[in-house]
């Protein structure tokens, strides 16, 4: 191997990299030595911010590759033959927990995935679940404040958690998934991905559909119960970045399928379900999976950093041929995503590699920190001009989304007439679950729930039992005997 010059960050070589410069053999270091400021100052800011959610996070590159023709709903390009392949990038997540959390904790895993194709890079950033715990962004902050640390005692509050969920029960559906094993899965090779939100396909005509994502783990579901992941948390905290990684550099690829489900702009306007709210599924029997391509990961990132910690993904980067729905909370993702990467890594996170289109960009985007591609050279900065030779291609024009008649713009209750159903879903969810998935669900709701304390502890217990037993008597029925709560007066 060719031995290289150790030299500063501005090219100089030097060679006292671990002796300060010091007055006498024992004196004070003095001033000049810059080589100690360079180091010490780069250290000190070796930390970015990390994320509000999804702090702790694993990643890996791979392929997409297309099996089944879906060309009749959209017209991008990556999809555009079988057999296509797309290079991707899929990052994993807990949500919850900050970056020195351990991989096993009770929570969401994210499922950030990003291809880069022709057409611009498309991000798909959802969860390991279908559904989620709000329906509208107005709400979020409120929902993750909950979800952190207590202001006064820098604690995580139970009291804070449960009262927030008592007093929304359209979190109940993904609450209840929560508190089942598949709140801890085993690692992320053998966990589901969706998009979770609604999303919208094109097609070469112009027509929309609406679709949902579902990545199928190719490994098997597989997860942990409370007592493996409470032992997991004292073995390995990062056994789920391990498990990944290791896999990945054995070639024991780990895939996953991609399918859709599919409902068109007149089935969405009579459907039983408001086909927009992220709370809900659509059921399978009424709009089939669909088989689309396969998700391989193939190649482990060859600095952490740069590429997993570096990953700035965000639902406005979509491609010609997808494109968004009325969901309240996929609109709320739309602004606040890019704007927190731009407050993380900086207005030009996207020239960064892992975030950078591989394919031509031409844009007016002028300045900011750390821009490092030519900043336009001396191009015009902005348009229209009679210089340069960037033209408006009319032909990736939207259709216009269709809203119906009589549309009138006002702040409408989320969970109004026919959208305050919260129960019906939990219910279906639980009655199908095996009795030991029953079991281990009821166990760990008690073992949570039994974190209530306070003056409000009776209070918040008694509403939030209100909407277990809404959703199945039985499951109602268990939690209020494992909280040894008085069903008698719970009944008044």
């Amino acid at each position: 191997m060719e031995n290289k010059k150790l030299t500063t960050a501005s090219g100089r070589p030097y060679v006292e990299h671990e002796n300060s410069m010091t007055a006498g053999e024992r004196g004070p270091v003095l001033l000049q030595d810059y080589i100690l400021h360079e180091k010490m100052a780069h250290f000190n800011r070796e930390r970015i911010p990390e994320r509000v959610v999804h702090a702790k996070g694993s990643g890996a590159y791979g392929t997409f590759t297309v099996t089944n023709d879906i060309t009749p709903y959209t017209k991008a390009k990556l999809f555009s033959e079988v057999g296509k392949q797309t290079k991707v990038f899929l990052r994993f997540s807990t949500v919850g927990g900050e970056k020195g959390s351990a991989d096993s904790e009770r929570d969401p895993r994210g499922f950030a995935l990003r291809f880069y194709t022709e057409d611009g890079n498309w991000d798909l950033v959802g969860n390991n679940t279908p559904v989620f715990f709000i329906k509208d962004a107005k709400k979020f902050s409120d929902f993750i404040h909950t979800q952190k640390r207590h202001p006064q005692t820098n604690l995580k509050s139970a009291t804070m958690v449960w009262d927030f969920w008592s007093l929304n029960p359209e979190s109940l559906h993904q609450v209840l998934i929560l508190m089942s094993d598949r709140g801890t899965p085993f690692g992320y090779r053998h966990m589901n991905g969706y998009g979770s939100h609604t999303f919208s396909m094109i097609n070469a005509e112009n027509e929309r559909v609406y679709v949902k994502f579902h990545f199928k783990t190719a490994q098997g579901i597989k997860n942990l119960t409370e007592p493996e992941a409470d032992q997991m948390r004292t073995t390995d905290m990062d056994y789920a970045q391990r498990d990944l990684f290791e896999h990945i550099e054995k070639g024991e690829f780990p895939k996953w399928n991609l399918k859709i489900q599919v409902m068109t702009e007149a089935e969405s306007r009579v459907a039983k379900v408001n086909p927009f709210d992220v709370t809900k599924v659509w059921p399978h029997k009424d709009y089939p999976l669909m088989d689309v391509g396969v998700l391989e990961l193939n190649e482990n990132p060859q600095n952490y950093f740069q590429d997993v910690e570096q990953a700035a993904f965000a639902p406005t980067h979509i491609v010609d041929g997808i494109g968004f729905s009325p969901d309240r909370m996929l609109q709320g993702r739309i602004l606040s995503y890019p704007d927190a990467q731009r407050y993380r890594l900086g207005a030009n996170y996207e020239q960064i590699p892992v975030n950078r289109c591989p394919f031509a960009t031409n844009n007016y985007q002028r300045d900011g920190a750390m821009r490092i591609d030519g900043n336009g050279g001396s191009e015009p900065n902005y348009y229209p001009n009679s210089f340069d030779s960037i033209v408006v291609d009319q032909s990736y024009k939207e259709p216009a989304l269709d809203l119906g008649e009589h549309v009138v713009a006002d702040h409408y209750d989320r969970n109004g007439v026919g959208e305050d159903d919260h129960f019906t879903q939990p219910g279906n969810l639980y009655r199908i679950m095996t009795e030991e998935a029953k079991t281990n669900t009821v166990h760990n709701i008690v073992g949570a729930m039994s974190g209530i304390d306070g003056p409000k502890r009776e209070e918040i217990i008694f509403r939030q039992l209100c909407h277990w037993f809404r959703a199945d008597a039985d499951l109602g029925m268990r939690i209020a005997k494992g909280l040894q709560v008085d069903v008698s007066k719970f009944m008044q």
